[in-house]
């Protein structure tokens, strides 16, 4: 299958998709009525979509094209609200978070679609485990080469985005002591990691074409990578986010990508290299591990500092274009956060602390996402 062309969208647009649990309110255990949310969801008028996910006890919601954060908040509102509703006439929660807390992988039903069969007999237990929970953002670009550009960019930030998402500490009722166990899922995939680095649509479209005649790869939805294109779009989708417990932090997080959009464009800060991921798995390893306590490797200098000083100093960079592209305030919110020391993982950590009893966490997460 040939590679599709890149559709060039409006630079610097935004769109959302935040994968979700569905839980009872029995035990807060995951429960599999995604047909019946899509059912009740599919009679109401909203932005975006709501769609299927891999097993039956979660779905995926996306916001429309959005401009600002401010809007991608607008619209997960409406989306967020109408599944609350929703949930409550069905006696069950909308939860968010990387993973749910003490699920086992083997009682998920995978849901009854085309795509995820397949998946199914292709990866095995592995689609089952695949019940994990991420937000991905996509950000417009004007044409092919910009998008590998601006990938490639990101990619430096791909641990800043690890640790100020993660939310994923507990698997199977044990805290498995990463901040962001969800991505150890992920990477288990054969086509997870980091896209090729080539700033040429021509090249990539090289590879693609490669990969696609090994019978590996059917197209770009085969690709697991941290972050990748999409030509169908005209956007690059960054994908190693947790999905937050609030959807205030989840347009946030896409206020911060817009923010580093805006001054990779503007003041063209760096041209990245291949070097750049001689240190990308050992700093993607240290976020997902330790969160705002990781150690970031500057890629360029090879220097070791905290993780949490560099998103400060990062996001203190960015924060004129921040406010250019109305996400002064997400991008405060951030800093605060990374100065804090403080992400979702720890306040699942600190609340299983009192309460002594994932359930009750997850019952309190779910009053969380409902704002």
């Amino acid at each position: 299958m040939a590679l599709e062309a890149f559709r060039a969208s409006a630079p610097l647009t935004l769109g959302v998709e935040l994968e979700l649990q569905l839980v009872n309110t029995h035990d807060y255990d995951l429960a599999p009525y995604a047909e019946e949310m899509l059912r009740l969801m599919a009679k109401l008028p909203l932005p975006g979509s709501v769609v299927p996910e891999m097993t039956s006890s979660m779905i995926e919601i996306s916001t429309g094209i959005c401009h600002s954060s401010a809007e991608v908040l607008g619209e997960l509102t409406l989306i967020r609200d109408a599944l609350v509703r929703c949930a409550d006439k069905l006696n069950i929660a909308v939860v968010g978070g990387g993973t749910h807390p003490f699920q086992r992988w083997h009682e998920q039903r995978i849901y009854d679609k085309p795509r995820f069969r397949q998946l199914s007999e292709l990866y095995g237990y592995l689609s089952k485990q695949f019940t994990i929970f991420g937000q991905h953002v996509h950000v417009g670009c004007p044409d092919a080469n910009s998008a590998l550009m601006m990938l490639h960019r990101l990619s430096r930030y791909i641990p800043h985005f690890i640790a100020l998402s993660a939310s994923s500490p507990y698997v199977q009722g044990q805290d498995t002591q990463f901040d962001s166990a969800r991505l150890n899922s992920v990477f288990a995939f054969p086509m997870s990691g980091r896209a090729p680095y080539t700033l040429d649509w021509g090249q990539f479209t090289e590879f693609f074409d490669k990969t696609t005649r090994t019978g590996v790869v059917q197209s770009m939805k085969d690709f697991y990578w941290d972050i990748r294109p999409k030509p169908e779009f005209g956007t690059v989708e960054i994908r190693v986010f947790d999905t937050p417990l609030s959807i205030d932090r989840a347009a946030a997080l896409a206020g911060m990508v817009q923010a580093l959009a805006k001054w990779f464009v503007t003041d063209q800060p760096f041209v990245p290299q291949e070097d750049d991921y001689l240190v990308y798995t050992y700093n993607r390893f240290q976020a997902c591990r330790f969160g705002l306590e990781a150690v970031y490797v500057d890629p360029v200098t090879g220097h070791h500092m905290p993780l949490r000083e560099h998103i400060s100093n990062t996001l203190r960079q960015i924060e004129p274009h921040a406010h250019s592209v109305g996400a002064g305030a997400a991008v405060n919110m951030l800093r605060a956060s990374a100065e804090r020391g403080s992400n979702d993982a720890r306040w699942l950590r600190e609340l299983q602390g009192r309460e002594r009893l994932l359930a009750e966490v997850s019952r309190q997460a779910a009053l969380r996402f409902r704002g």
